[in-house]
């Protein structure tokens, strides 16, 4: 399985001659749904998913998106390819095993609402949390993109999460917001207390995981 982290929250995931797209949001480049077999998304902001994008992509190629149902009202065009995921949900996507985790985002005010939010590992190897720290139970999680900025979030929290999961390694996620002074914080704080092989990859980076 080889993943490709484009910028901010998206994945581009192939295996076995499928392609498998995370959180293709307005902050990804629109070239990581080339040839997508399928997309996952986390939850109905912005920076997660494009709806004119998606739908552009459909045009090109149909594929399913599977997601939480709060999505069918944002995704306009593209509403008709959503396949709902509820939490503690198993299935396949472009021939690839998916386990949803969660439901709800994190809290980013308590004056705003909490909406749905799904974490995803897939082929039990590699979690994407999507807005939240839910640590998926029962499992070993080679490979964590932990979401290291956000609204929402709080230096100690995340560290905690990563801890919490206990994975091989763990990459960057959620990092479009920071510039080259956030960037060069963070990974050194992180990189000292996550207790695992902690790296930020450039938007277009490749391993095999």
């Amino acid at each position: 399985m080889q993943v490709t982290k484009y910028a901010h929250s998206c994945l581009r995931v192939e295996h076995d001659g499928g392609v498998l797209v995370v959180d293709p949001g307005v902050f990804s480049e629109p070239e990581a749904l080339d040839g997508a077999d399928a997309v996952l998304i986390t939850h109905q902001h912005p920076d997660h998913v494009n709806p004119e994008t998606l739908a552009r992509a459909l045009e090109r190629r149909p594929f399913t998106v599977n997601g939480p149902a709060s999505l069918a009202g944002v995704l306009g065009d593209a509403a008709d390819a959503l396949t709902v995921v509820a939490p503690g949900e198993s299935f396949t996507a472009a021939g690839v095993a998916i386990r949803a985790y969660g439901g709800q985002h994190a809290v980013i005010h308590p004056e705003i609402p909490v909406i749905e939010n799904l974490g995803y590992l897939i082929n039990d190897v590699v979690y994407h949390p999507g807005d939240s720290l839910v640590v998926p139970e029962e499992v070993q999680v080679d490979t964590l993109f932990a979401p290291i900025h956000a609204p929402w979030s709080k230096f100690s929290e995340v560290v905690d999460f990563i801890r919490a999961v206990a994975p091989r390694r763990a990459y960057a996620l959620h990092d479009g917001l920071l510039n080259s002074n956030g960037f060069a914080v963070l990974d050194r704080q992180y990189t000292a207390l996550s207790n695992t092989e902690y790296q930020r990859l450039e938007p277009g980076s490749r391993f095999d995981a």
